[in-house]
């Protein structure tokens, strides 16, 4: 793939840091990709901002997340994971630090209740803003549909893993959820390519873009031909904004920034 002129807001890669705090999950842990490998690996796809989130093995140290941002500027938020016992002060804390959200691992085994869920997905949201993040399986979704619909602003990771078999995923885009196309080589999306165009169908401010990177645990890592097979899925026209300006809107960015 040639470098593009189009900008990119990679929406979801992760930074491994050994210098900070790591946790194995099952018995593994990803090889280092530092802030200083992210911006080598990506020098040449027009990336000039994005959302480094936060995994498993990282727990619920913020240590790696604060230096993370600030090697990589402005552009750059986080997505970080947190316990529900965490003070209102550092969830501003790390708000002032560039993070604007919190995630929720559902799909490697949830460790908290839908309701206690939906409650630190609220309070996180009206003490600074923030959304929250899922990584979860589209077959899940049905029994998350309600608690999904009142939390202020969420998204799902990776087109939900799997098919959207009951149609649940759709319907929560249409209210409003906003997916990620990222981690093709981890997915079993029969059809990634339509499901990404009927996404971006359903909700024109749904679907944004990430490279997934490093792809830890991925069958198949992320490839530079994957930005076009975004921009072939939604088409020229939507390009821009699946990219670029839905993902600027989901984590809060002016328009003059």
């Amino acid at each position: 793939m040639q470098p593009t002129d189009t900008a990119v807001f990679d929406a979801h890669f992760h930074i491994v840091d050994p210098a900070y705090p790591l946790i194995p999950n099952n018995g593994y842990l990803p090889d280092a990709f530092t802030a200083d490998d992210y911006v080598a690996r990506t020098a040449a796809l027009g990336v000039t901002g994005g959302a480094v989130v936060s995994g498993s093995f990282q727990g619920t140290d913020q240590s790696y997340l604060v230096a993370a941002l600030e090697r990589l500027g402005p552009g750059f938020v986080g997505v970080t994971q947190l316990s529900t016992s965490v003070s209102d002060d550092e969830i501003t804390r790390l708000d002032a630090a560039g993070v604007r959200a919190v995630r929720f691992n559902l799909y490697r085994g949830a460790t908290i209740g839908l309701a206690e869920m939906e409650h630190f997905a609220t309070r996180v949201h009206d003490v600074a803003g923030w959304h929250s993040e899922l990584y979860v399986d589209a077959s899940d979704l049905p029994d998350l549909a309600e608690t999904l619909r009142r939390l202020p602003q969420a998204s799902v990771d990776h087109l939900g893993m799997t098919d959207d078999a009951s149609g649940t995923l759709l319907s929560l885009v249409e209210g409003g959820l906003v997916v990620k196309a990222t981690g093709f080589g981890r997915m079993s999306v029969s059809d990634p390519d339509a499901l990404m165009a009927t996404i971006d169908r359903a909700n024109p401010h749904a679907l944004i873009f990430g490279t997934d990177l490093p792809s830890t645990r991925a069958a198949v890592p992320f490839a530079d031909s994957d930005l076009d097979r975004v921009r072939a899925a939604v088409g020229d026209g939507r390009a821009d904004a699946v990219m670029w300006h839905n993902a600027r809107r989901f984590y809060r960015f002016s328009d003059t920034e």
